[in-house]
Order: structure tokens, then C-alpha cells, then sequence
């Protein structure tokens, strides 16, 4: 097992692949949103770049590319992290300041609360 890894680790390729896997779990994420609803998309994928650009300082690390390219990476990482951040906080924000629908509903406090025998 040892002989079949190696390589990969030290070529970078193992990170390849699994940027490959993260390229099919947005496609599977976009997909699933548009038909089904869910968290908004643009946060997901700002979620998914900071862990990609995180694998590519991974990579330019595994292949000796120096210390700027690592650091070109993980800065990248911030910054698509910073704009999940603020797409996560904006959408809160605007959840918060939406007025209450009016009527009962299974959240409201008539049906949250615990019955005591």
C-alpha cells in the first residue's frame, strides 16, 4: 500500500483527486439547492473554495513550490472563508429583521411548549 501512496503524496496528485471529489460534491450541492431548496447557494460554494484553496496550498507544499505559493493559497482560503462568513451573516441578518408570519405555526410558542403532567 505503502509503494501505490507514496507517489501520490509526493507528486501532489492525492490532492488532485480530491479536489476532484470537492468540483462533484458542488455539483451535487448546486444541483440538490435548485431542486429541493436549501441553505443559499453562493455561501456553499464560498465554503467549498476556502477548503479547495486550503488543498492547493496542501499541494504547492507537498511539491516544494515555495513558500509564496503556499501562502498565495492559504490567503486565498481566507478570503473566500471571509466571504462565506459575511454570505452567512447577511443572510441571518436579513432572517432576523423579516417580520414574524402572522398566525400559529408548529414553531410558535403554542406548540413548542413542554406539557408537564
Amino acid at each position: 500500500m505503502e509503494g501505490l501512496l507514496a507517489p501520490l503524496f509526493a507528486s501532489g496528485r492525492i490532492v488532485d483527486g480530491i479536489l476532484l471529489l470537492v468540483a462533484g460534491e458542488a455539483l451535487v450541492l448546486a444541483w440538490l439547492v435548485r431542486r429541493r431548496g436549501g441553505p443559499p447557494l453562493p455561501s456553499l460554494l464560498a465554503n467549498l473554495a476556502s477548503g479547495a484553496a486550503l488543498m492547493l496550498a496542501l499541494r504547492a507544499a507537498l511539491v516544494c513550490a515555495g513558500w509564496i505559493a503556499v501562502a498565495a493559497w492559504m490567503l486565498a482560503g481566507l478570503v473566500a472563508h471571509l466571504a462565506d462568513l459575511g454570505l452567512r451573516f447577511r443572510t441571518a441578518t436579513a432572517q432576523r429583521r423579516s417580520p414574524a408570519p402572522a398566525g400559529t405555526t408548529p414553531r410558535t410558542a403554542a406548540f413548542t411548549r413542554g406539557t408537564r403532567i
